[in-house]
This record gives C-alpha cells, structure tokens and sequence, in this order.
C-alpha cells in the first residue's frame, strides 16, 4: 500500500474545484429515466413493458400494495422510499448499515440481489415476502431491532478519508472531462457514528491533462475529486486539501521516499535531471490516497453502540452540535 501511495506522491498532481456540502443524488426528471433509475437499483436493470405495469410490479415488490394518484406520484413516491431519508430512513440506507454490520463493507450490488445474499448469510436462506417486510427481518437479525440505529450527525470540514481508484489514472489515456471512479478504502466515524463505508463510491473529474516532456517535465494531471458517497447515500463534497497532502507525504515518508519527491506533491516541481524526459502519471487501480470533507455537513449514520441509540430523527427534527473530541481520522498517526 505505502508503495502505492508513494508512486502517488511522486507522480500525481491533484486539484480542487468543487464547493458545496451534502448533496441527495439528483433525480431525472422524465418518468422514464427516473422509473429506470430505481429499476437499475432494485432489479440490476431496466425492465421492459407498459409503465403501468413496471410501475405496479415495483410497489407490490417493495410493500405489497398499489398507491394511487398519477404515474409521476407514484414513480416519485417510490423513489422517496428508496432513497430519501426523511420521516425514516430510505431503503438504500438500510441495506447499507444492514450489509456492513454483516460483512463492514458496503456494494452497488442491486436490492434484490442484496437482500437475497444477506438472508443467506443471516438466515441460512431466502424468505418470501416485499422488500421491507425481508429488510425488517434482517435488521432484527443483525442489529436486534426491527429499526436500525440511525442517527444525524455533523462530520466536520477536514475530516479524512482514505480512497482507492477504481479507474486508473493514466496521463497518456486521459482528457479532460473524463471521470475517475473511486472507492472509499477505510470506514469513516464520527465518534461512534458510522458515516462512510468501506466500499462507498465517489466520482471525479479531470479537470487538466499535460504530457511528460524533455527537460525532467513531469506529466500533470489534475483532479476534482468532488463527491464521495456518504453512508446515507447522500453524496459529500470532498477534495484534496492540505490535511490530506500531509497525510500521504506522511506515509511515503514512513516508506522512505525522498523529499524531493515528496515535494512534487505541492506546486509542480522539477526531479529529474536536465535532458532527461520526464515521468508520466501512470497510477493503476487500487492505488490509494486520502481526500477531506470540504465543509462541515450533516449526514444521517448508524451509531454502532447501538444498544443505547436513539430513534431515527430528521433533520428538521434534531440538530448535531460539533465535538471537537469526536475521532473523525481513519488512519494511526503512529507509524
């Protein structure tokens, strides 16, 4: 890993640009693109068919009756239940406190897929019956309680979180406006909150792309690592900030990487000789850095002294003050 990370620190040039806090996915707007959007989820793929049909396929999947009202109301108030955290907690988050109580790691598998695997894992087997009713059983059978243990919670400005790319990142192959995917690497706490999962997704964007030269220039490339999917499916505005530099030149330090090499991190900088072409960033999947939340942002996530948590609360029901004891680093300042 630190050989990563220094392979990182001596050939990786890495940019802000985003501004914000937590933000919900955004929705599509058209009924087709937003039915599809929840059919991915749930099912691993669009279905076919009538609207209608779809529309009452999922409602019977998920809670065994048909609502009324227009087919927007409808397909909206699905897609409130699967992923919006309001007067309860959404569907998606349930599963992912659910699956990292069981395995602490979370994935993009689909919801029925998931649950199916979880009930396995807990259960010995498969059940029958709607989505909520299989969640409910298997929130009993992990955390003891048909409610899970989720809480609001303000993760601070700063806070670290280490990441592995799952795109590679290539100067020769890359252009601006290209997107690097990546995955969170070490779950996140507030305290005793869990706000990030191991396995949570997040997405960047190139925003510059130069090539290596003669003369020792090194190839640059520039990244925007904007959104970092929360616990709660709420997407974090992050970036790599100082705290985040200090922490990987830390760690190439620890492997005995040179200064000079060390220093590339910061402003671009010269370390090869005159004459000599210079070194192109070529960082393969699974090479792991670290980013920061940007601003303080509150996020729902699960309290894993769960004996003691409260009940869900929305956010405009409750407040989360910031403690400045809370232990918000995931990584062991002693190396």
């Amino acid at each position: 890993m630190r050989q990563k990370i220094c392979a990182l620190v001596l050939t990786f040039v890495l940019a802000l640009t985003s501004f914000g806090t937590a933000l919900a996915a955004e929705p599509p707007n058209a009924v087709q693109s937003k039915l599809a959007l929840i059919e991915q989820d749930t099912y691993g793929q669009e279905q076919t068919g009538a609207l209608i049909d779809r529309i009452n396929k999922l409602e019977r999947d998920y809670d065994g009756k048909h609502r009324t009202g227009s087919l927007m109301a409808r397909i909206d108030a699905i897609y409130d239940e699967v992923y919006t955290n309001s007067t309860t907690p959404s569907v998606l988050m349930n599963l992912n406190a659910i699956e990292w109580n069981i395995n602490h790691e979370t994935s993009l598998r689909s919801v029925q897929e998931r649950v199916s695997e979880m009930e396995t894992a807990l259960l010995g087997k498969t059940s029958e019956g709607t989505f909520q009713k299989r969640i409910s059983a298997l929130s009993m059978a992990s955390f003891g309680k048909k409610e899970i243990p989720v809480t609001p919670v303000s993760v601070p400005a700063n806070t670290l979180v280490k990441v592995a790319l799952i795109t590679p990142v290539n100067a020769k192959n890359l252009k601006v406006g290209d997107t690097i995917e990546y995955q969170v690497a070490d779950d996140v706490f507030v305290g005793d909150v869990l706000v990030f999962t191991k396995g949570s997704r997040g997405e960047g964007t190139v925003t510059k792309v130069k090539q290596a030269k003669n003369f020792g220039r090194n190839a640059v490339v520039e990244i925007d690592f904007k959104n970092t999917k929360a616990l709660d499916g709420t997407y974090v505005t992050t970036f790599i900030g100082e705290e985040a530099k200090k922490e990987m030149q830390h760690l190439a330090m620890a492997a005995g990487a040179s200064l000079a090499g060390i220093a590339v991190l910061g402003p671009l900088g010269v370390v090869a000789g005159a004459f000599v072409h210079g070194k192109n960033v070529d960082l393969p999947a699974g090479t792991e850095l670290y980013i920061q939340t940007q601003s303080d942002t509150t996020v729902y996530g699960v309290q894993t002294t769960y004996d003691s948590a409260a009940p869900f609360q929305s956010t405009a029901a409750s407040s989360s003050s910031h403690n400045g004891t809370n232990d918000t680093s995931v990584y062991d300042d002693e190396v």
